[in-house]
């Protein structure tokens, strides 16, 4: 049986449902020695600045578990020597790039964003989920006219905007809904939840920011009921849902979810193979199920 992977995040039309994630699959071609970039739907890269970041002190990874806890503190070279250095590798394998950009305040997210403008990019995802140093008590992913603003200001990018969101607020709904009055064209479902990890023979935490992102299986509810809910509140709106999938069958349940395309990150650092053997998990579970086409389960728990 042949089954359609194809779908389509607003006006961006991809070959599979499967990218990869911010963050987990470097700046450029990283991965391609693993599998066919050209037959991912997307290749996502790590958010850049309109300036090179150094990031977080280290030690800037720890394990716990089959998870990881991260405050790599968004360390890049700035989205000029992106556009230089990495991005001929992706257009040479064939992959559709999806630009990710941040800041710490509306006017970096503007200029990020103007940096990217004219790049073969499909897609620029904003990603929200950093701090505000305009408002120290929050990030940007918390505040419903912080986000607003940040979106209306990555509007100079001239492509559709994906806007990656935080699950660490109960605000998600009014926040998603901010962000899509403010232009986005799709929401990303979710960023990593806030966690801690404790060196217990040093007797202090284990990373050297102190904190940081979980990110790893367990995090899989929190992302599908991040999707879920704002599908129900917003049943027209494309959303990318992201966050603990390790295998087909996990991509299925964030589908059914409501998602129309999914994102494998963490998977990715144990297995680099992890986005292509989660597609052919999709595949198998389609042809199992007589699926033809993905869009068949797109949103079915909502049924």
């Amino acid at each position: 049986m042949t089954v359609d992977l194809s779908t389509r995040v607003g006006d961006v039309t991809l070959r599979s449902v499967v990218m990869t994630a911010a963050g987990t699959s470097g700046y450029g071609d990283e991965l391609a020695e693993y599998g066919d970039l050209a037959a991912l739907g997307a290749v996502v890269v790590k958010s850049l600045a309109n300036f090179a970041w150094e990031g977080n002190p280290p030690p800037r990874v720890a394990s716990s578990g089959s998870h990881m806890l991260n405050a790599v503190g968004l360390a890049g070279p700035g989205v000029e020597a992106w556009r230089t250095t990495y991005l001929g590798a992706l257009e040479a394998r064939g992959a559709k790039v999806i630009g990710s950009i941040w800041g710490r305040n509306v006017n970096e997210f503007r200029d990020a964003a103007l940096a990217m403008k004219g790049a073969n990019i499909a897609a620029l995802e904003v990603n929200a989920s950093c701090p505000n140093l305009d408002d120290r008590s929050t990030m940007f992913a918390h505040s419903a006219s912080a986000t607003r603003a940040i979106v209306s200001a990555s509007e100079v990018a001239g492509v559709p905007l994906w806007v990656k969101l935080s699950p660490n607020t109960p605000d998600l709904i009014e926040i998603a809904g901010a962000a899509i009055n403010a232009g986005a064209s799709g929401l990303v479902l979710v960023n990593t939840v806030l966690g801690l990890s404790i060196d217990v023979e040093r007797r202090r935490a284990s990373l050297g920011n102190g904190g940081g992102g979980l990110s790893g299986p367990g995090i899989l509810p929190v992302s599908l009921r991040a999707v879920y809910d704002c599908r129900a509140a917003y049943p027209e709106v494309p959303i990318v849902g992201v966050g603990g999938i390790q295998s087909g069958v996990d991509a299925v349940a964030m589908l059914m979810a409501g998602a129309n395309a999914i994102e494998v990150g963490t998977a990715t650092f144990a297995n680099p193979r992890a986005p292509w053997l989660v597609q052919r998990g999709i595949e198998k579970w389609m042809r199992r199920h007589n699926v033809a086409h993905v869009s068949e389960v797109v949103g079915a728990a909502h049924e």
